[in-house]
């Protein structure tokens, strides 16, 4: 069993930034594709970001594109999701989750941004855009 752990919510003024983290705690990230998502109270579960085992490729939501950047550091066994320019409609609590299926397959289309193709899930981590 592969156990993610997310990490760096909080709470932060429109206009902040925050980094999440995603680390595992037994197994290789590395083998894995890696998405972030988010789930707002009432809402269902969206994909946010997704990055490759190894981390050239990457695909974003429309409404995180040119604020959001995930990254990944290998050496680390953890993958990131920089959010700058934060919005009150950024709220949510945020998820990472790993996928040995999306292994060379993320980039080109959303399949990486649905939740289906994920074996492995974190308890999520809440974040709150608000003044």
């Amino acid at each position: 069993q592969l156990h993610v752990v997310e990490s760096g919510g909080g709470l932060v003024q429109p206009g902040g930034s925050l980094r999440l983290s995603c680390a595992a705690s037994d197994l290789t990230l590395d083998y894995y594709a890696i998405g972030w998502f988010r789930q707002a109270p009432g809402k269902d579960r969206e994909g946010v970001s997704c990055i490759s085992s190894s981390g050239g490729r990457t695909n974003y939501a429309d409404s995180v594109k040119g604020r959001f950047t995930i990254s990944r550091d290998n050496a680390k066994n953890t993958v990131y999701l920089q959010m700058n320019s934060l919005k009150p409609e950024d709220t949510a609590v945020y998820y990472c989750a790993a996928s040995y299926f999306l292994v060379g397959r993320v980039g080109g289309d959303d399949l990486c941004l649905n939740v289906g193709p994920y074996d492995y899930w974190g308890q999520g981590t809440q974040v709150t855009v608000s003044s």
